[in-house]
């Protein structure tokens, strides 16, 4: 059964421990909450893989508590450190060269030369991180490709055995955005809590993409498999109303009233954001109890409407 730990001292104590014996603790970030083992250890890494189901192939983002500590890690580029200084603590991970004596484990980087790095602004993540002194590798704390957890209880209920660190609700609620700053341009790898525009803003110049279906694309950045970010429950995109055997998702003051929810009933996209898994994961066990189908209304793409909409159409996957 799940141990759901308070984020005071003794708490954090406690979990602190736990990661320097290679076991795993769930972490709250701003963004989701994260399943966080010590990147150094090999073994401790492979028990998130398990834990996940998780292809080895996804590589897994590194969490510090500073940029400091993230030079550390990995080599940082003129794009990088200006994307760190801006954004960092933050919903931003970075994909850069591993340093040649980063203590990272390779099995962190899916036998990849890179490394994903993140600096979350959550209290209780960097409390958790400061207390702990070496860098934690933290994927959604959920089976691989099912829906993130944006709160304690959502960790517990798809993973019962793991100690879970109760930070509140996720103040974001969706992945950190991941940008490659690698040789060349800046790649644009995962949209996410952070936007395109915001990005492309600082560094004052567009961002590149890479093809879905380019492995080696697949392989830089996590969350770019086809299935990801799934409900138990068939979900259908951009609907208007809803079938006899569907609830139906909201978004905006125009939405039917017969809607199960309404991810903001007034168009407010962070909003949105920030209801998006905790919405599904209601009304995924909703669904499974009616014997239904849920349906989604469109979502503008705009500003995180793009990360919102990325994690729909893998969500809406067969």
């Amino acid at each position: 059964m799940t141990q759901v730990i308070t984020a005071n001292a003794d708490g954090l104590a406690l979990c602190a421990a736990k990661l320097h014996q290679g076991l795993a603790v769930a972490m709250p970030t701003e963004t989701v909450y994260g399943l966080a083992a010590d990147a150094t250890q090999g073994a401790a890494i492979a028990q998130i893989y398990a834990l996940k189901n998780r292809p080895q192939f996804n590589p897994l983002i590194c969490h510090v508590p500073d940029l400091e500590s993230a030079r550390h890690l990995g080599v940082f580029n003129a794009a990088a450190e200006k994307l760190a200084d801006e954004f960092w603590p933050g919903p931003l991970t970075l994909v850069v060269p591993r340093h040649e004596n980063t203590p990272v484990h390779a099995l962190a980087s899916a036998g990849l030369p890179t490394l994903a790095i993140r600096v979350p602004a959550h209290r209780v993540a960097q409390d958790l991180l400061r207390a702990f002194g070496r860098p934690v590798v933290a994927p959604s704390a959920n089976p691989s490709g099912r829906l993130s957890p944006s709160q304690a209880a959502h960790v517990a209920a798809m993973l019962p055995d793991i100690p879970v660190l109760d930070g509140g609700a996720c103040a974001i609620g969706l992945e950190s955005s991941i940008v490659g700053c690698l040789e060349g341009a800046p790649l644009w790898l995962r949209a996410g809590g952070l936007s395109r525009a915001q990005v492309e803003a600082c560094l004052g110049q567009t961002l590149q993409e890479v093809p879905e279906t380019q492995d080696a694309s697949a392989k830089l950045a996590p969350g770019r498999l086809a299935r990801h970010y799934a409900p138990q429950a068939p979900l259908r995109l951009n609907a208007k109303t809803a079938e006899a055997d569907e609830l139906l998702i909201g978004f905006g003051p125009h939405a039917p009233d017969t809607c199960a929810a309404n991810l903001s009933p007034t168009g407010d996209m962070a909003e949105a954001a920030a209801q998006l898994f905790s919405t599904l994961h209601a009304m995924d066990g909703l669904a499974e109890a009616q014997g239904k189908r849920l349906a989604i209304m469109a979502i503008p793409a705009q500003g995180l409407g793009e990360a919102i909409n990325d994690r729909l159409t893998r969500a809406a996957q067969n």
